[in-house]
């Protein structure tokens, strides 16, 4: 298997593990419930429509189209991306992470027309908003390759 399969082997396991894990609080929990965890985690079941914080939820309808469409093309970019930098270890992970976290929450919203959220951190009454492991992994992506732009440095041509 070439050394691209690696990361998508790696990106379809990120999108079971999701899938997975948002199947058992679908079957667990009735919408709006939540079950403490810790004083500051909450396992919860809600439904996003929008993006990021909720972003776009209340438009309508017409975002979720948007975001399958922009995922999608934005998947397609990151597949050739990991082509190209498969021999590498820390940027194809990153564009793994996005990869899997992008096509998971498609899944939901394909099937759904939202994105299934259930990790529910808390302090002092506020609430972050819900989130998932495709979101998890999305961030962690992203944050991976903002770093790996802060710090890289162009080898010097003899």
């Amino acid at each position: 298997m070439p050394r691209s399969g690696y990361w998508l082997t790696l990106a379809g396991l990120l999108i079971v593990l999701d899938q997975v894990s948002k199947f058992w609080v679908l079957q667990s929990f009735h919408l709006g419930e939540s079950l403490p965890v810790t004083s500051f985690f909450n396992l919860v079941l809600v439904f996003n429509s929008g993006a990021a914080f909720s972003f776009l939820a209340d438009a309508g309808g017409w975002q979720k189209w948007f975001f399958i469409v922009l995922a999608l093309g934005i998947s397609i970019w990151l597949v050739v991306m990991i082509r190209q930098h498969a021999a590498e270890r820390l940027q194809p992970l990153a564009f793994t992470l996005v990869l899997g976290g992008a096509l998971g929450n498609v899944i939901d919203r394909v099937r759904f027309g939202a994105v299934v959220d259930f990790l529910d951190f808390h302090v002092a009454g506020w609430h972050w908003p819900a989130f998932n492991v495709a979101d998890s992994a999305i961030t962690v992506g992203v944050v991976l390759l903002v770093w790996l732009q802060l710090t890289y440095k162009e080898h010097a041509h003899d």
